[in-house]
């Protein structure tokens, strides 16, 4: 991975129309640190670049976000309900799949695919911690879509989560609803 220059910074921040005040801003920076780092007198910590290419790439609409993908309303399941709740929920909502959150954390996912391999007589009857998935995939909400991307070429969601709580979900209908 190669670091942005102080020119590569600068020719960033004037091709996308910013001040350094309004990149400042929008960094969570001071302006004197931004002119300092542009000029070469100082060289920034690695989260401070991080921060201030992150807030270039918005400015610029190149790098799309977790945050701005993911569906906030999230239909969730518990894993003590029954799958007969989670059946009745998919269909009511017109979904294939929930997520299961326990104390407003993801804890898996259930599908009717994962309904429909129960296939004992009384599936319906069963909690849906006997029939969900463990393996699902979690992402902060900075996460890029390319990251979110490569999650969903392996599962079905992914849960955007933050300070140990469910925030949203993406699914792929998501990233192509955004892509197209």
């Amino acid at each position: 991975m190669e670091l942005p220059t102080p020119e590569d910074l600068r020719e960033h921040r004037n091709r996308v129309g910013l001040t350094q005040s309004a990149l400042a801003d929008r960094a969570e920076v001071s302006q004197p640190l931004i002119a300092r780092i542009e000029s070469g007198d100082v060289d920034p910590r690695l989260s401070t670049l991080r921060r201030i290419v992150t807030a270039l790439d918005a400015a610029e609409g190149g790098i799309r976000r977790a945050r701005d993908l993911m569906h906030t309303s999230v239909i969730a399941i518990a894993p003590d309900d029954s799958v007969r709740e989670a059946i009745d929920r998919m269909g009511e909502e017109g979904y294939s799949q929930l997520p299961v959150v326990h104390d407003g954390y993801p804890v898996g996912i259930i599908s009717n695919g994962d309904v429909r391999r129960a296939s004992s007589e009384n599936a319906a009857e069963l909690p849906v911690a006997d029939v969900m998935r463990e393996s699902i995939t979690t992402v902060a909400p900075e996460a890029t879509l390319d990251t979110v991307d490569t999650h969903l070429d392996h599962h079905d969601a992914v849960i955007v989560v933050e300070s140990g709580q469910m925030l949203g979900i993406i699914t792929e209908a998501d990233v192509a609803a955004h892509l197209s």
